[in-house]
């Protein structure tokens, strides 16, 4: 790992994981003359395509990391096709035609599929929905060639023996590699997360949700034809009993994005990704409301998606390692955040390490990191699968006048959050300058 260049940092750099918390983070290191390498399971990167949503909180991150993350989000990025619906997270309709009275109302003067109110986006900064696989091959244009390995799936760390205090990689290749440090953006099945916390500590492994999710994309035209141009062009969420289904465009407003949750009490594969039926799709939505009905049956090859997520953890550092992203804190997709919080953490992170001069500083750095980043994303798992409940009648019921209060209030928190104050208390922490609690 040794370099030629004097202007590198004297230490380096394991980034485990390829995905957007890897990506965004080695992309700001790189900026900052950091050494490192990533290391990516997958023979190439990439991931599997599905649309994921980033609010404000994101956008305002990845503006204060790198042009180059940036504008990467910017040319993949689609919001609400319709000016009126700019500033709209999502529109809120009753899908679910068992809500309706005899007389088909909901609420009202509305009936199932119309319109009940907007959750308006607040925060500034920019916002959209992103195709995973499209905002990663952007990303990856800005990772010069050797920084990433590839076929390299960690299976255990180790202390070196050769008293440097450095780590040592594992990978199920056989093979290793040693660095001064290691940062854990490998994912909700993190093996750096098991290493960390212990394998028999529960926390250290996620845990079914309760929920699942069928996930489609529809083209533009066809979601029009079947839904309408409000409804296809701009983000929905339709409510109903334990399940919920929401759409939102993709790919500059070619494609609308799907993904239709539904509830059960375990998952039994081993496999958190599965192929299903039509029929079984169909079955699920069978008494929900002619727009749903059409959303589901326009869906092809459905796959399943078992919702995991992390249980509480009391720290994402241990000596030299720190965990970042998913395999911090793996979350539902309920409250459309969890890449959101991946790129703060990588926001945060990469601006500490960059006031890094020494390994030891590396080791401040995480444990600054750990102190300001902990309790907001550990929030999130909490206040995420409450949302999932929210949507699916089972935390106010089906009273819809709960139902928009409720929603109408979650959000702030995560879209306003102050990125600048909160590392400028890291840095301080990471100075001395303020008492760890």
């Amino acid at each position: 790992m040794a370099t030629n260049n004097s202007s590198k940092k004297p230490f380096n750099l394991a980034i485990v994981g390829g995905g957007i918390s890897g990506l965004t983070l080695a992309i700001t290191l790189l900026q900052h003359d950091v050494d490192l390498t990533v290391y990516e399971a997958a023979p190439h990167f990439g991931e599997i395509g599905a649309g994921v949503a980033l609010g404000p909180n994101a956008g305002r991150a990845m503006e204060k990391m790198s042009p180059k993350i940036y504008d990467a989000f910017m040319k993949c990025k689609t919001g609400n096709q319709w000016d009126s619906k700019h500033d709209s997270w999502f529109t809120i309709r009753v899908g679910d035609a068992r809500r309706a009275d005899k007389d088909g109302f909901v609420r009202s003067g509305k009936k199932v599929g119309d319109e009940l109110f907007d959750v308006q986006l607040t925060g500034g900064g920019g916002r959209g929905g992103v195709y995973r696989a499209q905002f990663l091959d952007e990303l990856v244009k800005h990772v010069p060639d050797g920084v990433a390995k590839f076929d390299k799936r960690l299976v255990d760390l180790k202390d070196a023996e050769d008293g440097s205090g450095d780590m040592v990689l594992h990978f199920a290749d056989g093979s290793t590699a040693q660095h001064n440090a290691v940062i854990g953006c490998d994912g909700i099945k993190s093996k750096a997360r098991t290493w960390l916390l212990g394998n028999d500590n529960p926390a250290a492994h996620a845990f079914f949700s309760g929920k699942y999710a069928y996930r489609g994309l529809i083209p533009m035209d066809e979601a029009v034809e079947i839904l309408g141009d409000e409804v296809a062009k701009n983000s929905q969420i339709f409510l109903g009993y334990h399940g919920h289904l929401l759409t939102f465009p993709i790919q500059q407003g070619k494609t609308m994005n799907v993904v239709a949750f539904n509830s059960r009490k375990s998952w039994e594969d081993d496999k958190w990704v599965v192929t299903t039926s039509k029929e079984e799709m169909r079955a699920d939505f069978a008494e929900w409301g002619g727009q749903v009905e059409k959303i589901v049956g326009a869906m092809q090859k459905p796959d399943i998606w078992a919702l995991f997520m992390h249980p509480p953890c009391d720290t994402y550092t241990k000596g030299r390692v720190c965990l970042l992203g998913d395999a911090a804190h793996a979350t539902t997709p309920h409250q459309g955040s969890g890449a959101g919080m991946c790129i703060e953490d990588s926001y945060i992170m990469a601006n500490l390490i960059k006031e890094a001069q020494s390994v030891d500083d590396v080791q401040k750095a995480f444990k600054a990191f750990n102190q300001v980043r902990h309790e907001r994303t550990q929030k999130l798992i909490t206040t995420s699968q409450q949302a999932g409940q929210l949507y699916d009648f089972e935390l106010h019921g089906d009273d819809l006048d709960k139902i928009e209060e409720n929603f109408r209030t979650r959000m702030g928190w995560i879209w306003n959050i102050d990125l600048e104050a909160q590392l400028s208390e890291a840095k301080k922490i990471f100075h001395g300058e303020t008492a760890k609690i």
